[in-house]
């Protein structure tokens, strides 16, 4: 597993990461139990990954407990993130008070008296000047030594520019894909401005896996898509296809050409098992020729960025 820099915070990150949305998350992704995803955990440190993404409303609070069972005696194998402003009980809160009861939550539950990274939830656009408190309670907390660097997630590169200009953000994560582009100079900003930058949804959803089609319908929270988006996303995915030929995993190149971007520090894909960990990792292993991604650049120029694409 290859590392990078998390901008200029002094920390090493594999540049595979953990998204842990999925533990204890039976009603977004299926049942795992807890011994299952203990293990999963412990498998994904041994084969070298050390960056884990939580959030305090992942499963109710219960993928912080299980990463908290997972680094028991190994937390300084490690590096979490986790983020404030979206509750373990599903309340949505930015107030001062409220970031600080969520922190110790979080602290108690992954077993820890420190994270490496805290992130505002994607919080509101008007919270993102620094004017407000929310900034002045993260700087608070850095102090305390309860957290080591902090930022916000967001889902686009006018928030990044926001928290660039107008904060002492450290660390910045925000969606990412071959479908989502619109970052990508937002990103190259963060890393001249020393700034780490963690990609989410880098398979966007599942599609980037070539796993579903136009035909494909859903349940839960993927069913936000409409029958026309369904439909543009399978075309979408025939030209990847076509661009990557058969002989390449789709998933593994969707993670390969963010990879491309070195300013990217580290990617955060989902695995509800062993097996799929283990194709996300092996993105690691690899990388596209330049023609390649450059004509999965072009589906996003020409297809995507005057019509965009829904979450």
């Amino acid at each position: 597993m290859k590392h990078r820099n998390l901008g200029n915070t002094g920390i090493k990150v594999s540049e595979v990461g953990f998204g842990a949305w999925q533990l204890g998350n039976e009603k977004d992704w299926g049942k795992m139990t807890e011994d299952e995803g203990i293990h999963l955990v412990r498998n994904a440190m041994d084969s070298g990954c050390n960056f884990f993404d939580t959030a305090p409303n992942y499963g109710a609070g219960k993928s912080e407990e299980l990463l908290g069972k997972a680094f028991k005696g190994k937390r300084d194998q490690v590096v979490i993130s986790s983020k404030c402003g979206h509750h373990s009980n599903g309340e949505q809160n930015f107030q001062p008070e409220k970031l600080m009861e969520s922190v110790e939550g979080s602290l108690r539950r992954l077993h820890t008296d420190y994270l490496d990274s805290l992130l505002l939830h994607n919080p509101p656009f008007s919270t993102l000047n620094g004017n407000g408190p929310q900034f002045e309670v993260l700087e608070k907390l850095k102090e305390q030594g309860k957290i080591r660097a902090y930022g916000a997630s967001v889902d686009t590169g006018v928030e990044m520019d926001e928290l660039l200009n107008k904060t002492d953000s450290q660390i910045i994560e925000v969606m990412f894909n071959i479908f989502h582009q619109e970052p990508a100079a937002a990103i190259q900003s963060a890393e001249n401005q020393g700034v780490g930058v963690i990609t989410k949804v880098p398979l966007d959803s599942g599609w980037l896996t070539g796993k579903y089609d136009e035909k494909s319908r859903f349940s839960g929270i993927r069913s936000r898509w409409s029958a026309e988006e369904i439909e543009r996303r399978g075309i979408l995915v025939e030209q990847v296809r076509r661009i990557l030929g058969d002989d390449i995993s789709m998933a593994q190149a969707a993670l390969q050409f963010i990879l491309s971007y070195q300013e990217v520090s580290t990617i955060i894909p989902g695995a509800k098992d062993i097996q799929q960990f283990n194709q996300n990792i092996a993105a690691s292993e690899g990388s596209l020729s330049i023609e390649m991604i450059n004509e999965l650049k072009d589906i996003w120029a020409v297809e995507i960025k005057d019509s965009k694409l829904p979450w």
